[in-house]
């Protein structure tokens, strides 16, 4: 009895260790997942540049598979990949195939769509996928590679305002620096640009031509390639239709254009003439009568006692009026900084608005440290665009006004020294708003959208400033200059340099129904004599 019981026992212990066995046996040889299940997980993390996803997914390692993908976005400059998968199917016992369809999206081309299927199999009891460059694309062979053959279009105008080309060879100097210049592409831009560009194209390496490249170009015509080692063609897969470039407006008025350069064009000295149209501030004319350096977008000179205007306004935002009775004697000290008037000249007890139009230094620093503070100069400075970016389209040097750290560099401020800079466009948006009554951002490209936003000024300054700077041309500075009747304007005569070697600018600004302008000539003498009469030959241009 003994021994049957044991027996029994042992058998009974047997046969559950061989349903035990039996068990694991059909776990281990179980295949996991499916082909659909895997293939989704490959196409999905193919859709979001998860190389290391895909790789998850393959059944044998492959050194080609990371570098197969990697060459197909740089070659073509693959931006975004979208990938749907259509079907998944099985092939045989432990084999199946997805097929897919992939759109890339290509920078500077456009969209290219293609279909293809990548092979799956039971690897270790696990659905994977059997990779080969086919996988990538149903051509691509570890021999080959994808590569762009572009053809770009004839390239977009840049226009003036009423649709003329003004990029062709004929142009001016000064329309010329600003349209800017095209060159043959080189590694070094190519690498900038990206593809499709290559070395050779024609790329815009300044002006108009570098800010707009992209929108002026357009899309070349593309065929996308397969190549061998050798670069040659293999097979074309597909072509792109590309697209024209978009032509570029400007607001540059040739009429105005022309008779600014007339007026700058036999100057001896350098010289730069802005215009633009107060309503809306747009640049109407640019020129420089030399080459090279655009000063008349980019310079950076100190304004002078055109910036008197400024200064005036903040004055009769204060209360003064023109009439009112102040004293312009030959010296003055505020700060501790002594002043004088060009020439040392003395007017005695004068109206504000003739201290104005004889352009009184003596007059406006005092009067500028009793009545108004560094805040109040600065304030007004900033609603004539002083210390904004200005957003033309082209480099242009914004104005320039730091706040005054003493009585001295807020009296040197108030008839424009100091630390004050200001390019001729600058000063000539200053007289457009002097004109019209708002500061406007000035505008080269009306398609710009320009974030500054316009700044009216203070009400009732503008007629009294109308009526002092129309004084400037009557009996002030200006008044021997040969200007036409119904301008209005401000000169100035600027310092800079060695305190022991002092050099002026000449300096001009105004305006005469729809336009606004600044003129500047380099080491003129003064405002009135050198930089008035540009600006009187350039309205009598007009007419």
């Amino acid at each position: 009895m003994a021994r049957g019981k044991t027996i029994a026992i042992t058998s009974a212990a047997v046969v559950l260790v061989a349903g035990a066995a039996g068990g694991g046996a059909w776990w281990y040889l179980h295949t996991r997942g499916t082909p659909q299940e895997t293939a989704e997980r490959f196409v999905s993390a193919w859709q979001s540049g998860n190389l290391a996803g895909m790789r998850a997914e393959l059944g044998a390692p492959d050194p080609a598979f990371a570098k197969a993908y990697d060459d197909m976005r740089k070659a073509l400059a693959v931006e975004s990949t979208a990938v749907r998968l259509d079907g998944v199917r099985e092939t045989g016992d432990g084999t199946g195939q997805a097929s897919y369809t992939a759109t890339l999206r290509l920078k500077d081309v456009g969209e290219w769509s293609y279909s293809g299927s990548v092979d799956l199999a039971v690897v270790d009891r696990h659905w994977r996928v059997k990779w080969s460059p086919k996988a990538v694309h149903p051509d691509l062979t570890a021999a080959t590679a994808f590569a762009l053959k572009t053809k770009w279009p004839e390239r977009a105008a840049i226009t003036s305002a009423s649709g003329d080309r003004i990029d062709g060879a004929d142009a001016g100097g000064s329309v010329q620096q600003i349209v800017g210049y095209l060159e043959k592409a080189t590694a070094k831009s190519v690498a900038k640009l990206g593809v499709p560009y290559k070395v050779g194209d024609a790329v815009g390496t300044s002006g108009l031509q570098h800010t707009f490249q992209e929108r002026l170009a357009g899309t070349p015509d593309t065929e996308i390639e397969l190549v061998g080692a050798d670069k040659k063609t293999v097979k074309t897969l597909d072509t792109i239709e590309g697209k024209t470039g978009e032509a570029l407006e400007t607001t540059l008025d040739m009429r105005v254009q022309g008779a600014a350069v007339e007026a700058v064009r036999d100057l001896k000295k350098t010289a730069a003439l802005v215009a633009i149209r107060p309503s809306s501030g747009e640049i109407l004319a640019v020129v420089n009568n030399q080459g090279g350096f655009n000063r008349a977008l980019d310079g950076n000179y100190p304004p002078g006692s055109t910036f008197k205007a400024v200064t005036a306004v903040g004055l009769l935002a204060e209360g003064m009026s023109p009439g009112d009775r102040v004293t312009c004697p030959k010296d003055v000290t505020v700060g501790g900084l002594p002043i004088r008037n060009s020439n040392h000249a003395a007017y005695g007890s004068v109206s504000l608005s003739d201290s104005f139009a004889y352009s009184c230094n003596t007059t406006f620093a005092p009067l500028t440290k009793e009545r108004l503070s560094s805040d109040k100069l600065l304030s007004t400075a900033e609603l004539f665009g002083f210390n904004k970016p200005l957003n033309i389209g082209v480099v242009a040097a914004k104005g320039s006004f730091p706040k005054a750290e003493s009585d001295a560099e807020l009296a040197a401020e108030s008839f424009g020294q100091g630390r004050i800079t200001a390019s001729p466009l600058m000063m000539a948006s200053v007289a457009a708003a002097l004109a019209d009554g708002t500061w406007r951002p000035p505008t080269l490209v009306p398609s710009i959208k320009q974030e500054t936003q316009p700044q009216a000024l203070p009400e009732a300054v503008l007629s009294n400033m109308h009526r002092m700077m129309s004084a400037v041309v009557t009996k002030g500075t200006a008044k021997d200059a040969g200007l036409p009747r119904g301008t209005r304007g401000k000169t100035g005569t600027a310092e800079y340099g060695e305190q022991d070697d002092l050099k002026t600018h000449a300096w001009f600004i105004g305006f005469r129904g729809e336009v606004a302008f600044a003129v500047i000539v380099e080491e003129g003498s003064g405002g009135g004599a050198v930089a008035a009469p540009v600006a009187a030959d350039f309205l009598r241009a007009l007419g």
